[in-house]
């Protein structure tokens, strides 16, 4: 029977089972209303009241009658109540019109609480899902371009994550999260991820060794109580012919009716480099299970990667200027790439003590394995005569495992109320590169006029270089307490104890050229005024810490130890917050961050050549960030960055600017969605982001000039034999501008990529 069917035989019946009748259609309406496709809203309490007959005078001859109609008794059964896979369809409903808002919802594993981004004192900004669904971003850094004071760092070849934020971060150095656990896989944004954020400025206090810039946390996608998924399939090209194509399979739901659920996200995906040798091939599977208890929340979730990429450096700069040469030429060969594969496991557990306490456990564990052939510029004459060196790396293995509980709570001292997270983590991380390849390249090659494949990857091993070894662990306690003097002030105070040890070094036989040990405590401040529900204003005092380390020899021997005072970083922010009517949400803050005892090298009287800590940089900025809906038809996710990050005190750079740095970077994205316009669900998009001027290496030689890159997007939302059908399609640099985002060296200058069509479709079902 369909649903208007329903509708007319409810409105036929009169009386008592007229009523009940017609209560019971509702319902049903309600529940097929909360199906995955067309779920709109939580589903209501339903309550029949069932008014009670009005008595009438007795008579002799109605008393058999009532005595008849009394025998069979039949009462009307009460409409069924919604399941809970129903009810949880509902409310994904509910989160997915949000979502389509670009509602910003930060996670809890960010900030280890569940608090209101507005009863907080540090900034956390949000990419959310839709905006990656919209945008398509290629990886982390592209997908961060939507943040305010985000630039990108040395990739690495263009194979690591790497993000500056507010002038730190590098790749590598122990910033990129997932749903707050730490990750040393080389790319963290893939198909099981559901949205990233920022937690700005120094994160010590909950994440321990850090760059005062912050941490980016990659959000991943859950088990859901009802059944549904997706299979999307994507096509792309570049200019001349260089194509690919991906799949992504998602499919979630129930195990039974007890509160397990599953989900399995399946992705894979081959694709010709945008330059002109090169291709991209990588296959992920990601299964997880949780189970939703009444006061318990177990999450299990693993996934697996294998990836071939290519190991392009980019081009280089002559004279302060780029190559005269096709942004599509590579200077090295088709040999240069770097193939691996990598594993994550992660399980969490949240146990709900009462209604004010909750426990909190987590463990992560995280690996990868990975080659590569590394060809090297050395040097570049006027002729455009490349020096050339065929390295490579073999046997590279990164790791870390890393477990953390805390408890967190409410409770009334002195008549004041206390938040308080408490807890303790360990840490245990490892990067070790095996096989380093040092091989001479006789060939002549000539960037203006290239012959490729006159040779072959290298094979010579360098004792000296290899077996280069990173070992870091730290262990640590921490409490934060938020002391409620009123409704609308709040102070915050924190401090975590951490001891922790590092070992690096390299060579066979192997040379510890770090070896420290140490503890410290490191304290959190700071303050909250919430002039309403959508208004507070906010201030903090964090910390930072990360000891001073290296892998390669220092002049004369010098080990780093306990004796080299550790990089430290100090940070004053201030700002406010808004959250309008649960639409639009955003920060607005201005920061300052000190770091000090930076490594720096210098020759003595006696023309030997000494290590200190004396070096000292500085950031300070202002910030934007805005998302959210911002008419009837329109959403937005915007920023602003001015970051002016220079070193302070070093006997060679001070006043320099710090290398990658942007002192201005923007962005703005705009979503028109015509609603009931058309039979379908058309939403048409597009936006630019800028990135200022930024210095490409440490000595301020030469400057990567300022860019802007746009993008547009449509998709259309239609139906198909009874299924919703997304079409999208999506060009990345629309104009196809030239633009360097970031640089190592002269030599080592990355090119951002061209531009890309993709058309995709996905089925729901």
């Amino acid at each position: 029977m369909t649903k208007c069917e329903v509708r007319r035989d409810a409105r036929a019946r009169t009386g008592m089972r007229g009523a009940i009748a017609l209560v019971s259609a509702l319902t049903a309406d309600i529940l097929w209303s909360a199906s995955p496709v067309f779920a709109q809203a939580t589903l209501p309490p339903v309550t029949v009241d069932v008014p009670a007959p009005k008595r009438k005078p007795a008579s002799a001859a109605s008393a058999p009658q009532r005595q008849a109609r009394a025998l069979p008794s039949r009462r009307a059964m009460p409409p069924p109540m919604p399941t809970r896979a129903e009810r949880a369809a509902a409310e994904a409903a509910v989160l997915d019109a949000a979502k389509l808002n670009y509602r910003a919802m930060p996670s809890a594993t960010t900030l280890r609480s569940g608090a209101s981004p507005l009863d907080t004192a540090q900034s956390v900004n949000v990419v959310p899902e839709q905006v990656i669904r919209d945008q398509l971003p290629r990886n982390i850094d592209d997908a961060l371009a939507n943040i305010s004071g985000v630039t990108q760092a040395n990739t690495l070849a263009g194979t690591q994550d790497a993000v500056m934020r507010r002038g730190f971060g590098d790749n590598r150095d122990g910033s990129i999260m997932r749903n707050g656990l730490p990750l040393v896989q080389s790319r963290s944004l893939n198909a099981a991820v559901d949205s990233v954020e920022v937690l700005k400025g120094p994160a010590s206090l909950l994440y321990g060794i850090m760059d005062p810039g912050g941490i980016v946390n990659t959000i991943g996608k859950r088990p859901e109580l009802y059944q549904h998924g997706s299979v999307t399939l994507l096509g792309s090209a570049y200019a001349n012919g260089r194509t690919g194509a991906d799949g992504t399979l998602d499919v979630t739901g129930p195990i039974g009716d007890g509160g397990l659920a599953y989900r399995f996200i399946g992705y894979g995906v081959s694709e010709d480099y945008w330059r002109n040798f090169g291709r991209h091939r990588e296959m992920l599977v990601a299964p997880s299970l949780a189970w939703y208890g009444e006061t318990t929340t177990v999450q299990l979730n693993y996934e697996h990667r294998e990836f071939i990429t290519p190991f392009d450096r980019g081009t280089a700069f002559v004279n302060g200027a780029p190559l005269a040469i096709p942004a599509t030429r590579r200077l090295d060969e088709p040999f240069n790439n770097t193939w691996g594969q990598s594993d994550l496991v992660q399980a969490s557990v949240e146990q709900k003590l009462n209604d004010d306490w909750k426990l909190t456990a987590a463990y992560s564990y995280n690996t990868e394995s990975s080659s590569a052939n590394q060809l090297r510029i050395t040097a570049i004459d006027a002729k455009g005569q490349e020096t050339r060196s065929n390295d490579g790396t073999w046997g590279s293995l990164s790791r870390v495992s890393y477990g953390t509980s805390y408890i967190q709570g409410a409770f009334w001292l002195g008549g004041l109320r206390n938040e308080v997270l408490f807890g303790g983590d360990a840490q245990y991380r490892t990067i070790y590169r095996q096989d380093l390849i040092r091989d001479k390249v006789t060939s002549v090659f000539n960037v203006y006029n290239p012959v490729y494949r006159l040779i072959q990857p290298g094979t010579l091993v360098s004792a000296s270089d290899s077996d280069q070894t990173d070992k870091l662990g730290q262990y640590s306690l921490f409490v934060q307490d938020t002391l409620h003097l009123t409704d609308k002030l709040s102070f915050v105070g924190g401090v975590r104890y951490m001891d922790y040890e590092q070992i690096a070094g390299r060579g066979r036989p192997f040379k510890a050229n770090t070896d420290v040990a140490a503890d410290t405590v490191l304290p959190l401040g700071g303050a909250i005024l919430k002039l309403n529900d959508q208004l507070s204003l906010y201030a903090s005092y964090t910390q930072s810490l990360k000891p001073n380390s290296t892998i390669a020899p220092l002049t004369g021997g010098v080990v780093l130890g306990s004796n080299i005072a550790p990089e430290q970083g100090t940070a004053w922010e201030t700002g406010f917050k808004f959250d309008l009517d649960k639409r639009l949400s955003g920060t607005v803050a201005v920061y300052d961050i000190d770091k000090q005892n930076v490594l720096v090298s210098q020759t003595n009287a006696s023309s030997v050549v000494e290590y200190t800590t004396a070096g000292k940089v500085r950031s300070r900025g202002a910030e934007v960030d805005v998302t959210g809906k911002i008419a009837e038809h329109w959403t937005m996710i915007g920023s602003y960055g001015y970051t002016d990050a220079r070193v302070t005190d070093d006997p060679v750079y001070r006043g320099n600017r710090l290398q990658n740095v942007a002192l201005n970077t923007a962005s703005l994205y705009l979503v028109y969605e015509f609603g009931t316009a058309l039979p379908g669900q058309l939403r048409l998009g597009g936006g630019a982001r800028y990135v200022g001027d930024r210095a490409g290496d440490a000595a301020n030689s030469f400057v990567l000039p300022s860019y802007v890159v746009a993008d547009v997007f449509a998709s259309y939302e239609t139906r198909h034999h009874d299924l919703p059908v997304i079409y999208q399609l999506n060009v990345k640099n629309l104009f196809d501008n030239v633009y360097y985002p970031s640089a190592n060296s002269a030599l080592t200058v990355a090119v951002g990529d061209a531009r890309r069509v993709s058309l995709s479709a996905t089925v729901k079902f």
